[in-house]
């Protein structure tokens, strides 16, 4: 009877386990790698205001994680002085005075800073 008891808590464990790499495999959270720091914030307002970008203005575009960008908002590649993995993968934009990081080939969001 022991046995079975254990061989029961055993299984349900297993289970449960499953449960969440399957959960975990299924989320539709958007990640990234590189690791995006207020600095890197204040280095691309700085890049835009050296290089006169401006900022794209419009109510309608919300820069969140995970929003794709409309092909009118100006991606620009990342300034020299931000050294993350894979930069060449990323470019930035300014959206209603908010920097924003995105990905080159699918435009999404991958981080903002107020």
């Amino acid at each position: 009877m022991n046995s079975r008891f254990l061989l029961s808590t055993a299984a349900a464990a297993l289970l449960a386990a499953g449960i969440g790499v399957a959960s975990a495999q299924t989320s539709s959270t958007t990640t990234t790698t590189t690791t995006w720091s207020p600095e890197h914030g204040s280095m691309i307002r700085e890049h835009s205001t050296t290089q006169k970008y401006s900022s794209f203005k419009d109510p309608s575009v919300q820069p969140r994680v995970g929003v794709v960008l409309p092909n009118t908002v100006e991606l620009h590649p990342l300034p020299p002085t931000i050294n993350v993995p894979q930069s060449q993968s990323y470019s930035y934009s300014i959206i209603n005075d908010r920097p924003v990081v995105v990905e080159r080939s699918s435009r999404r969001v991958i981080h903002t800073w107020e």
